[in-house]
């Protein structure tokens, strides 16, 4: 089924821009991603496809039975209602019989005939799967607090509120909606991210995307759209294939710019000795050169400006954080933490959000007093550090004069230097883009010319938190290709697990409670360490219980003479509907189980077949496991 179609699009502000005669088409089940420069005009374009805002010119056809769901930047809410509320604010019947519902399962005890009303319209309606997709986002979210207004919220929850908010919209809408994601990942930390891949992948969505998390984008994306130089070129397939197209694409117009320019300069020639009076055939000739002028005019040459960099020296001190203890009232962040940091050090740090990560870097920046330990700086070191607060000025200057503001020019390791311009070249900002004052910058843009400006300073102890937030996928590459180079320490936060593996050499692991693991290796191998641990923890779940109740065997026996004192906590009506379900559905599951295995042993199934056949009595068999697991467990309350 076709889903949109955008054709002949342009889009400018003032005398910029952004896009123009961009052409492409949305197919039912496509998941593209949408990639491009800070700046270049992807959320505007987004929000052109969602009736959020309009083109210049060219047009845009949406499926007329298509809703199309969209998660902006800067989501606007009620900000005097509540979480559920505001997640729950689509006018639906649906929507409107499980707010009713999980109401009034609060006071179930007072509203029984209500209850068992609203129950049946639930069943009636078949609204309680849709439930149930409810609570598993909202609790993969972590957002549990749902009564709590949104003008109490933070920046992240509020994110996180509005990603809610659009997964349940899109739910409703199953197979008939195209979900528009605007940096998705953005305030998510690792766990978050990587459920929200899975429910991505696994759902029957069609989508459109912007992020610049490369794993997420390989994982859940089958399409890539890049938007350069006011154009839109589209990859069927993977990041890594879109970068070696790029690169394709890149040497053949670098080719035809030669050409072109070679043919032009014998053009020009020629124009200038041609006398004012032409001919019929001498004006074709001069037409065709007003082509090639405008072709050679328009092309940009990439020009590669090398980075490597000549540091400040470090000395032997770096960094010392003896027995640091931090906490805010009950909850501890640093419980005896002690580390001496060295030369040449690349340590990333990784944990939940509000774990505490971001204090950890401003008590080593002395910016924040630990409870008690000491933080010693070394007399050499020069700290660069990239906030989440942003670029902070006063005065709405140029680009280019904010940054020459820090230096005239950044030395390089071979005792040359590079000008504050070339500089902003390397790091996207075009000549033209140099002249812009910072209050006309994109958000990207302005996140873009901070890091640089701090970059510009030529640290030689590098603290980031949260560089990758908002920052386009080309500038990504530019910055690991100086980190690379960079021979000074690195402290890193980030939820981006590609530029994660490619910076650290181990890393600080916030478990909560005060414990942080020092683990040798990068993201993808400390995921892997913990995922066998999991699974070791619940492959002998058994044995660890047995032990707990060998040590309190007495209390054990005295819990359980109490609980049959009336005091087991009662079943609700939601719980005995869910168990009533289950003794229907495991007979069923087993039947077919049963009917696939009689079909396998017959001997006159396909190969294709045979394997679908394997892999439904697998899933069946762990379905068995969850609901007799679940089945066991409301038994015993009912």
């Amino acid at each position: 089924m076709h889903y949109a179609s955008i054709e002949n699009l342009a889009k400018s502000f003032g005398i910029r821009t952004l896009f123009k005669n961009i052409s492409f088409y949305v197919e039912e089940g496509d998941k593209i991603a949408l990639v491009a420069r800070n700046g270049s005009g992807k959320s505007t374009l987004l929000k052109i496809i969602a009736g959020l805002d309009t083109a210049d010119s060219g047009t845009y056809w949406v499926h007329k039975d298509i809703k199309v769901v969209m998660l902006q930047q800067d989501t606007v809410f009620e900000e005097m209602k509540s979480i559920w509320d505001n997640v729950l604010k689509m006018d639906n019947p649906v929507v409107k019989v499980v707010k009713e519902y999980e109401k009034c399962l609060e006071q179930e005890a007072e509203n029984i005939d209500k209850l068992t009303d609203l129950m049946a319209r639930v069943d009636e309606l078949n609204a309680w799967n849709f439930e149930s997709e409810l609570k598993q986002i909202l609790g993969k979210l972590n957002l549990h607090h749902l009564n709590e207004p949104v003008k109490n919220l933070s920046g992240g929850q509020r994110k996180r509120v509005a990603l809610a908010q659009a997964l349940i919209e899109a739910q409703l809408h199953e197979g008939k909606c195209l979900l528009i994601l605007d940096e998705p990942t953005n305030h998510l930390d690792v766990q978050m991210i990587e459920w929200l891949e899975d429910y991505l992948s696994a759902q029957k969505v069609t989508l459109l995307c912007v992020t610049h998390d490369r794993y997420f984008l390989d994982a859940v994306c089958n399409e890539i759209l890049e938007m350069d130089d006011e154009k839109i070129y589209v990859y069927k397939g993977d990041y890594d294939y879109f970068l070696e197209q790029k690169s394709l694409r890149q040497e053949v117009q670098a080719s035809e710019l030669q050409k072109d320019k070679n043919i032009f300069r014998k053009e020009l020639e020629w124009m200038r000795k041609q006398p004012k009076a032409r001919t019929t055939k001498s004006k074709s000739r001069q037409d065709a050169f007003v082509d090639i002028e405008e072709r050679v005019g328009q092309r940009k040459e990439e020009s590669e400006v090398s980075l490597q960099v000549k540091m400040t020296r470090l000395g032997g001190k770096v960094l010392e954080m003896k027995k640091i203890n931090k906490s805010y009232g009950d909850k501890v962040i640093l419980k005896g933490f002690d580390y001496t940091f060295k030369r040449g050090e690349r340590i990333g740090i990784v944990g939940k959000n509000g774990i505490g990560k971001s204090t950890f870097l401003k008590i080593a920046l002395q910016q924040e007093m630990p409870d008690s330990g000491k933080v010693n700086h070394g007399d050499t070191v020069v700290f660069g550090n990239f906030n989440q607060e942003g670029l902070q000025y006063k005065e709405d200057k140029r680009a280019i004069d904010y940054v020459k503001d820090f230096a005239e020019f950044f030395p390089l390791a071979d005792g040359g230097k590079i000008s504050a311009t070339q500089f902003m070249e390397k790091f996207g900002f075009a000549s033209e883009q140099q002249y812009t004052p910072l209050s006309k910058l994109s958000g990207g843009e302005k996140r873009r010319l901070h890091l640089l400006s701090i970059l510009f300073l030529n640290p030689n102890f590098l603290i980031l938190d949260e560089p990758t937030n908002d920052l386009d996928l080309q500038t990504l590459r530019t910055l690991e290709e100086f980190l690379l180079d960079f021979p000074g320490c690195i402290l890193i936060v980030s939820h981006d697990r590609y530029f994660m593996d490619r910076m650290v050499d181990h890393l600080f692991a916030f478990e909560g409670d005060g414990i942080i693991k020092d683990f040798p290796g990068n993201y993808t191998l400390y995921r892997e360490y913990k995922q066998k641990e999991e699974l070791n923890v619940s492959r002998f779940p058994i044995t660890e219980k047995k032990s707990a109740e060998t040590k309190t065997g007495q209390q054990e026996t005295s819990n359980e003479k109490q609980l049959t004192k009336n005091e087991k906590q009662k079943p609700s009506f939601k719980e005995k509907f869910e168990f009533e379900q289950l003794e229907k559905e495991m007979p069923q599951l087993q039947k077919e189980k049963a009917t696939l295995e009689a079909k396998m042993n017959e001997g006159g199934m396909n190969y294709d077949a045979l394997q679908k056949a394997a892999e439904r009595i697998s899933t069946i068999a762990q379905l068995l496991d969850e609901k007799e697991m679940r089945w066991l467990e409301l038994s015993e309350k009912i």
